[in-house]
């Protein structure tokens, strides 16, 4: 199936102390992100950029997006080479490196698949599935740095 998917969403500034910004400490970074027909969700900058810790961040969002895409994708593949996943648990890390001239950029992230398959004949393949999982996931196609895997496959007990 080949086709064009738009995504929308409303991203609505919530931390106006009153004077808006007229001094880089007198605003809050705090942030609604609402999508129709779905739970909105409060979001901030990071703590060191002066947001609120408690809540997510884009540098979250983003490790998040490609952890999931590449579980999704991962699930597709492993049905197609008949191995049946009956747990998948993912420990992803990233590391985002500051320019030193206000800006910076995601120099890695690293996925940490743990997964459990029904047997052992399809550990093999199961290791294999996280190669094409890797090729489908739109989320890893659309950043400029990489996104490597080190999984771990087990059989269930």
């Amino acid at each position: 199936m080949i086709g064009e998917h738009r995504y929308a969403l409303s991203s609505r500034w919530t931390g106006n102390r009153g004077t808006g910004t007229s001094g880089y400490r007198d605003y809050d970074r705090s942030v609604t992100i609402s999508i129709d027909g779905k739970p909105s969700v409060d979001v901030s900058s990071d703590r060191p950029f002066r947001g609120d810790g408690s809540k997510w961040n884009p540098e979250d969002l983003l490790l998040a997006a490609l952890s999931e895409c590449h579980l999704l994708s991962y699930l597709h593949a492993c049905v197609q080479a008949g191995v049946v996943v009956v747990s998948y648990d993912d420990e992803a890390t990233g590391t985002m490196v500051e320019d030193g001239r206000g800006g910076g950029a995601f120099t890695e992230v690293i996925l940490h698949p743990r997964v459990v398959v029904a047997d052992d004949a399809m550990i093999p393949a199961a290791l294999a599935a996280h190669h094409q999982a890797h090729e489908w996931c739109f989320i890893a196609n659309s950043v400029n740095f990489p996104v490597r895997h080190e999984a771990t496959v087990r059989v269930a007990e």
